[in-house]
């Protein structure tokens, strides 16, 4: 076999049997691409877990077309552990070709208590490794040495000095290489094993990108000062240690080799993505092309106007393509949202039309990869949510692993773009402030009535037919998704409506940090700024940032954080400045009537309506309730007056779709 998915699609034949049963344990069939290629075969795969909500999509959806003798190929997919395909219901068993794929068929010699941590988007890597050196039967930390090295590329027993460790960090946390917690404890086990890296705090910043950025941004002034006496070796530096007194949050050495040609080739880019923030060194005089420049922090915007160049250069260079991994466009959606904020916050006008540019085609490029792609996420496994009624279930696991009280920050409206703003804000505000930043998709279309109760319900938008077009639910579907989690009511907290005043008093009727162990909260400040905007992304990001300097929202996470609460973050949908491309005149055939989103009771009514407007796309409902099929804008087009501006959502751009997933943690002390 040339990789690891022939030997499952090959049990998959089209219009053969109508119905297949697949025990999944290990979700293999989620993994993006064999989702795809059973798509595109004609294959609809429907998840057994809840047996109402299964029943309730079975027979509206699958049971009616095969009454009306229409042919459809559907795969009931079962992957609880230790669930046997004999538990489904009967009716089921009578007519279903029963299938089993289980992770150790695949990887017969390697351990299975490793491998199922591994993420499957690692599978290829895994399988050429195990094609290209068999291995013998092993145990655990071999196999945990054989995923290092042939996955990862990681040869623990080599790494034997400060430059070494440092690429193999960088090579990890800049591309964003999450490895499971197993495998991060074997490389820390290794290494300490040396014994040349005693004093490094390999076991926070080995798993940990924002304690790794961290530790970086607390000795670049040491390398700078360092740089400093070498060009201009005055008494002061003579005298005395220059670094002897650095007090670290970090323990580890002092001054690290950023200039070795392995590792500065890594530096300028941290500091023109925003992973690390120049600092102040107005004695040290850089040539405009050095790679040092991007860390040293200039007065009179030259800084940002090397960083949008910079940045601009970076993102053309990345844009993914129609093929790409949904993980690929997360990533990208990162540096995107870092350049926006500078364009937005002023730029020559150069700059201006090359980014509006780049950002034309890349939303035709990913309006295409959605149309293909999307509905591959839905199924993903919540471990990292590819979607946002993921984040429930991952917060789920993350309360069963270690017992923790959890909170939920959604910030109604918050795009990527303006997180980062918010970032930068809350760490000027709060230096022991560690944030685990990562991307998620929102629903589509992407509206608030949609998109948010996929949060607070972990469930698809098809499943709450009945308050697709309200918010009002959203309280009684977090407390059923915790109450069927096994946690009691008082255990439950809800509030909406946050983002101005006093924290305290603003959660005293809600939240009792003895009792409570689960609370969502939504921030609606940011979505109200959003509707009454009349100054584009600009006055969306000069707002956004006053209010965020008035301290509510810093403080409601540290009040949390300081309760013992794991605090998450995260938005239901994005923003995008837009223009007016005409008003339909349809009377009152749609149900919904957005400056970037229609909603039509049939197909006909809405594409009737899509022929006059060659800019919209006829959304398939994907995952959405009958009787709801989205006309939605692409790229900055609104359904509004030719001409007028807005900031709007409801739309598939990249600035709507991608909202961010932000994890808070405190620094080490």
């Amino acid at each position: 076999m040339s990789n690891w998915r022939e030997s499952i699609l090959k049990e998959f034949v089209p219009n053969i049997s109508k119905l297949t049963l697949v025990a999944d344990p290990d979700s293999l069939l989620t993994e993006e691409k064999l989702a795809l290629e059973l798509k595109n075969s004609g294959f609809d795969l429907l998840e057994f877990n809840d047996p109402v909500e299964f029943r309730y999509a079975y027979e509206s959806k699958y049971r009616a077309k095969w009454n009306k003798g229409e042919h459809t190929d559907l795969v009931v997919v079962l992957r609880k552990q230790n669930y046997e395909l004999k538990n489904l219901p009967y009716d089921l068993l009578a007519v279903g070709k029963q299938l089993i794929f289980s992770l150790g068929e695949l990887f017969p010699n390697l351990s299975y208590p490793v491998i199922e941590k591994l993420d499957r988007s690692h599978f290829d890597a895994l399988f050429d490794a195990q094609k290209k050196y068999p291995p013998d039967r092993m145990g655990d930390n071999a196999t945990k040495d054989f995923i290092l090295r042939h996955v990862f590329g990681i040869e623990a027993n080599l790494i034997s000095n400060d430059v070494a460790l440092l690429r193999m960090l960088l090579q990890l946390h800049y591309e964003k290489i999450t490895i499971p917690e197993m495998l991060s404890d074997r490389l820390v086990h290794v290494l300490r094993q040396h014994g040349g890296f005693q004093n490094w705090p390999l076991e926070e910043i080995v798993p940990d990108g924002a304690a790794f950025f961290s530790f970086l941004q607390e000795r670049w002034p040491v390398f700078l000062d360092r740089i400093l006496s070498e060009i201009e070796p005055t008494e002061k530096f003579l005298e005395k240690e220059f670094n002897s007194k650095v007090d670290f949050k970090y323990p580890g050495p002092e001054d690290l080799p950023f200039d070795h040609h392995d590792i500065r080739v890594y530096i300028d880019n941290l500091f023109v993505e925003g992973k690390l923030t120049p600092v102040q060194k107005p004695e040290i005089g850089i040539e405009t092309h050095s790679w040092i420049r991007s860390g040293i922090a200039e007065s009179g915007g030259a800084y940002e106007d090397i960083r949008i160049t910079r940045l601009l250069e970076l993102v053309e260079k990345s844009v993914p393509n129609r093929e790409s991994r949904y993980s690929d466009w997360l990533e990208f959606a990162m540096k995107w949202a870092e350049l926006g904020v500078l364009v937005h916050s002023g730029c020559q006008a150069k700059e201006w039309e090359r980014s509006q540019q780049i950002g034309t085609e890349l939303n035709n490029t990913f309006a295409e990869w959605l149309s293909v792609h999307y509905s591959t996420l839905i199924d993903l496994p919540p471990i990292n949510p590819a979607m946002l009624h993921h984040v429930p279930r991952m917060l789920a696991r993350e309360m069963d692993n270690s017992n923790t009280k959890i909170a939920l920050i959604v910030v109604d409206g918050l795009s990527l773009e303006q997180w980062i703003t918010i970032r930068q804000i809350l760490r000027e505000n709060d230096g022991s402030l560690l944030m685990q930043e990562s991307a998620t998709f929102a629903w589509i279309p992407t509206l608030t009535s949609v998109s948010r109760q996929a949060i607070f319900s972990g469930k698809i938008p098809f499943l709450y037919p009945s308050s697709i077009n309200t918010t009002n639910n959203e309280n009684n579907l977090w407390r059923q998704f915790w109450e069927n989690k096994g946690l009691s009511k008082l255990e439950i907290g809800y509030k909406r409506g946050l983002g101005d005043g006093d924290v305290v008093n603003a959660l005293e009727d809600t939240l009792n940090p003895g009792k409570t162990r689960i609370i969502g909260l939504v921030l609606d400040k940011i979505d109200k700024i959003m509707h009454g905007m009349q100054l584009g992304a600009a006055g969306m990001h000069n707002q956004i940032k006053q209010w965020c300097q008035e301290g509510f929202l810093g403080s409601l996470i540290g009040y949390l954080m300081d309760k013992d609460y794991q605090v998450w973050l995260t938005s239901d949908h994005g923003n995008i400045e837009c223009q007016g491309r005409g008003l339909p005149s349809e009377g009152v055939i749609a149900e919904t009537r957005g400056e970037r989103v229609r909603i039509y009771p049939t197909a006909e009514l809405r594409n009737s309506v899509a022929s006059s407007f060659t800019f919209a796309h006829e959304w398939k409902p994907i995952g959405l309730p009958e009787g709801y099929f989205p006309l939605v804008a692409g790229g900055s087009d609104a359904f509004i007056k030719e001409g007028e501006k807005i900031v709007s959502h409801g739309g598939i751009s990249i600035e709507e779709v991608i909202v961010p997933l932000v994890k808070f943690e405190r620094s080490a002390q």
